[in-house]
């Protein structure tokens, strides 16, 4: 009998498993009710892709978006995988084609959108098959704390509840906090959770602070042009933002292409099949795009604002190195970017006053995560629950600036504060903390008599710039709380300390940058990445893709072109002992790759 080992190697050519995925397979087999968190890039499809080779019945997938499942589709039929998708892309005609090979036993697996499930019809369709097992995929999004809620998939999970035939569930996401985590197994009576981190170690993630809007532009372009040979993303916040920048990148010889809601969908599914054949080297999207791209050689992601959430962040940041190989993620931020984002919070369909703590909250913790001296991915990590060391490779590890007392500033902040709330009963924001800190109250404001206290103009010497990124530190550090409709500010047990004198605040020595520098192409890249050999290999995928019309990662993704390159084999036979090389890919594929490495070999010798 077949076994998921047995799978794992016949068809995606890997000799051992992922850490955690055995462990998520083997529950979901037992009839566990299953949530496996991992990664972005940590494997998670294998979880449920070969549980569904090994059960008797059908394994449906309830996945958000059409481009997702249009990628997972596409990759399992090129694995040998038997599958399809129903979805409101196609015809009516089409989908009782696929209606009918279901039921046929055609497909082994088949993806839904879960609106779907509510359409009558189509329920009774599913309660007839033999379906064995129910996959929610990107399933954070059923939880109200989660990033980006969708209430259909909170129907949907009633809907599954109800189905006659009873089959298990399993549930996957890369982002969930412990209050997520808790939610999701609550509200799906999960069995048995398995989580193995959302560490990235191939992941360099950096800031680059103080910028204005025509340098983040300029760093964009230097950036781009100094990795040639890489395909990165870049979000923008507005669709404005985002034409400018590619207006920018073409007119600089680049080829970029655009994505965001207000093109046509047509446009929209161009710019996005572009991106996945490596006809553009960057895509410029807002955060429209992004969830339905499996692309494994996507080398750096771009911020040119800062997003709403660490969820959203991590969520972006994570579309780069799915290969696993080297890659970085740079964040461009600047102080004003917090207010774009309560904008959206402001014109959200969802306007209840749960919804907006909880957007608000999430803003702050990435306002705070931006400012913070803390290795960056650890604090993701922390974010979310869990603890590591140093990552040894964020812009944070690698800061050389000298560490400065700032004691003393800081308890002139925190004296301000006190003493703002003793004299109007209430906490202010950030900008009326700074503005009274500065001496520089506004008309409107003169009312409260701030500039009659004892701290008003104490640090007159600081730019606002300077200032506003102190008080950032403080509260990224903890000395500080925000809270509220209008973020006040308040002081925290740790605050209290430095107020008392007990405690100290170091700080890096602050240096408000004027110009960005030229950004420099990342380590380890040209030594794990590249050589002649790689980039023969690379052509010949080329050239295959565009024959079999699939993006060229689902013929060999990067890593396996780099693991080919270096054990150059001679033989079909040798060839399927290279890491990532499934049976049908070697049958398929092989000879051809085969034929360049002995060409290669026979001319350098």
């Amino acid at each position: 009998m077949t076994n998921a080992q047995e799978i794992l190697k016949s068809v995606y050519g890997y000799a051992k498993f992922r850490d955690g995925q055995e462990e998520i397979i083997s529950s979901v087999l037992q009839g566990k009710r299953t949530l496996g968190i991992m990664p972005t890039g940590g494997g998670k499809s294998l979880t449920y892709q070969i549980p569904a080779l090994l059960l008797e019945g059908l394994t449906m997938v309830v996945s958000p978006l059409i481009s997702l499942m249009k990628n997972q589709v596409d990759e399992l039929v090129a694995l040998g995988v038997s599958a399809t998708m129903i979805n409101s892309s196609l015809e009516f005609e089409t989908i009782q084609e696929r209606m009918a090979g279901i039921r046929r036993g055609d497909y082994r697996i088949f993806f839904v959108a879960p609106e779907r499930l509510e359409d009558t019809y189509f329920y009774q369709f599913i309660q007839s098959l033999p379906l064995s097992l129910v996959v929610i995929d990107e399933v954070h999004v059923l939880s109200q704390w989660g990033h980006d809620f969708r209430p259909a998939y909170l129907r949907a999970v009633d809907l599954i509840a109800n189905l006659t035939n009873q089959p298990n569930v399993m549930a996957l996401t890369a982002t969930a906090t412990e209050k997520v985590q808790a939610d999701l197994i609550r509200i799906l009576d999960i069995a048995h959770t398995v989580k193995t981190g959302f560490a990235r170690e191939n992941l360099a993630i950096k800031i680059e602070k103080g910028l204005t809007d025509r340098e983040k532009q300029s760093y964009v372009v230097d950036y781009v042009q100094n990795h040639p040979t890489d395909v990165g993303i870049v979000y923008a916040g507005t669709r404005k933002k985002v034409d400018e920048l590619v207006d920018l990148l073409q007119h600089s010889g680049i080829s970029a292409g655009s994505y965001h809601a207000g093109m046509s969908d047509g446009d929209r599914e161009a710019a996005q099949n572009s991106f996945l054949y490596d006809e553009f080297q960057v895509i410029v999207a807002t955060n429209a795009f992004g969830m339905g791209i499996n692309k494994t050689n996507v080398r750096y992601v771009l911020h040119l604002a800062m997003p709403g959430s660490i969820e959203a962040y991590y969520q972006e940041i994570g579309r780069a190195g799915r290969d696993g190989l080297p890659s970085e993620s740079v964040l461009l931020y600047s102080a004003r970017d917090s207010q774009l984002q309560r904008f959206f919070i402001d014109q959200a369909d969802n306007q209840s006053p749960d919804y907006r703590a909880r957007e608000l909250a999430k803003l702050q913790e990435m306002i705070a995560f931006a400012a913070t001296e803390m290795c960056l991915q650890r604090y993701i990590i922390r974010y979310f629950g869990e603890e590591m060391s140093d990552c040894g490779v964020c812009s944070n590890c690698l800061d050389e600036r000298q560490m400065v007392d700032r004691t003393i500033e800081a308890q002139k902040v925190l004296a301000n504060i006190v003493r703002m709330r003793q004299l109007r009963g209430e906490s202010y924001s950030r900008t009326q903390v700074v503005n009274v800190l500065r001496g520089k109250l506004t008309e409107k404001m003169r009312w409260t008599g701030f500039d009659s206290l004892t701290t008003y103009g104490i640090l007159a010497d600081w730019s606002i710039k300077k200032l506003n990124a102190f008080v950032d530190y403080l509260v990224a550090s903890g000395y500080l709380m925000v809270s509220g409709e209008y973020n006040g500010l308040s002081i925290s047990e740790m605050g209290i300390q430095v107020l008392k004198g007990q405690q100290s605040v170091s700080m890096r020595e602050m240096t408000i940058r004027e110009i960005a520098e030229k950004p420099e192409k990342f380590q380890a890249r040209t030594k794990e990445i590249g050589g002649e050999l790689f980039e023969r290999l690379r052509q010949q995928r080329t050239v295959f893709a565009k024959s079999l019309g699939l993006p060229p990662f689902m013929i060999f993704s990067d890593r396996v072109l780099m693991n080919l390159a270096e054990a150059k084999p001679e033989t079909i036979a040798e060839m399927l002992n290279v890491s990532g090389i499934g049976d049908k890919k070697a049958d398929q594929f092989g000879q051809a790759f085969l034929a360049i490495i002995k060409a290669y070999v026979a001319e350098y010798n």
